[in-house]
């Protein structure tokens, strides 16, 4: 398993619902979190180790959302 983290701009429930089904539908990620108490949104990803980190932001930014890895 891997954890991967990333900075967002998902900044309300709404918004956690809206790329909800995009992340509870992909085959990799095992489970997802967005912090919204977290000044940077963090989104915390629990997955298989074949999930790149570049597949995550991709997947978000085709929702309209800015985001960027954080170092571990």
């Amino acid at each position: 398993m891997e954890l991967l983290i990333f900075q967002t701009d998902i900044k309300s429930k709404n918004k956690v619902k809206s790329i909800g089904p995009l992340l509870n539908n992909h085959s990799n990620i095992l489970k997802w979190t967005i912090d919204l108490e977290d000044i940077d949104n963090v989104l915390r990803i629990e997955a298989n180790k074949n999930l790149l980190e570049e597949e995550v932001i991709e997947l978000v930014k085709v929702q309209g959302f800015s985001i960027k890895a954080l170092p571990d």
